[in-house]
């Protein structure tokens, strides 16, 4: 089965040319490689347009800075595969555990998978204490209202046959397309499985982006798209 790899970057100039390599690198065979840059500032768009643009599939600009919910929509229908997964260009999520997470789908299981940050036996850098906590807080409001038993509501690895994605019409631009996505997926007859993967967090010094905001208009996600847009 073909596989999509969806990657949004903004401002990733220090990690952009690593994690390519490591897609294509991935043992993962049959693979398109899509990236959306989301008006980088930094250099990252030059790297694009001046090396990474002739080695993977498409790039696709915005000319505005619109978040990554829209990143992943321009990329979601770009995509051509059997199976589309989402890569952030950070270097926090390992390529070489494609073939774990889209296993379920591969095997006909599953519709969408969620690699779990908090399952299983694999390397997880020790970072900050109160993003755990708050990922914790959200992932269960959230599990209240999908009644699904998500451990990682927020993880970025989510992989999904393709018709179901693109079936969805993603409304958030920013960090809130976890919440929703979520929400909408559950009420559709889905067969959702999580596996377990490693995690190689970062600090701030070294680039993370997501804050407090995030985790507001997160919860706020929860609330909308689970009570008010059924």
């Amino acid at each position: 089965m073909k596989l999509s790899v969806i990657v949004p970057c903004y401002n990733e100039n220090n990690t952009i040319e690593s994690i390519i390599a490591a897609i294509k690198s991935s043992p993962y065979p049959n693979k398109e490689i899509i990236i959306v840059d989301d008006c980088s500032k930094d250099g990252t768009r030059d790297k694009l347009r001046n090396g990474i643009e002739k080695t993977v599939d498409k790039v696709i600009y915005h000319e505005i800075n619109m978040g990554k919910g829209a990143a992943l929509r321009t990329g979601i229908m770009a995509a051509t595969g059997d199976i589309v997964i989402i890569q952030d260009a950070d270097l926090e999520y390992d390529p070489n555990e494609y073939e774990r997470v889209v296993e379920p789908i591969v095997k006909g299981k599953a519709d969408v998978v969620y690699g779990s940050r908090f399952l299983g036996g694999d390397a997880h850098r020790v970072v900050y204490f109160w993003h755990r906590i708050g990922n914790g807080l959200l992932t269960l409001l959230s599990n209240m209202f999908t009644n699904l038993t998500l451990t990682d509501m927020e993880t970025c690895y989510k992989a999904f046959r393709r018709e179901v994605i693109q079936s969805i019409k993603i409304e958030e631009n920013r960090f809130g397309f976890e919440p929703e996505i979520t929400a909408k997926i559950a009420r559709k007859n889905l067969r959702i499985y999580e596996v377990g993967i490693s995690y190689y967090g970062r600090t701030y010094e070294e680039g993370k982006k997501i804050g407090w905001k995030d985790g507001v208009s997160a919860l706020r996600c929860i609330i909308v798209y689970n009570l008010w847009r059924r």
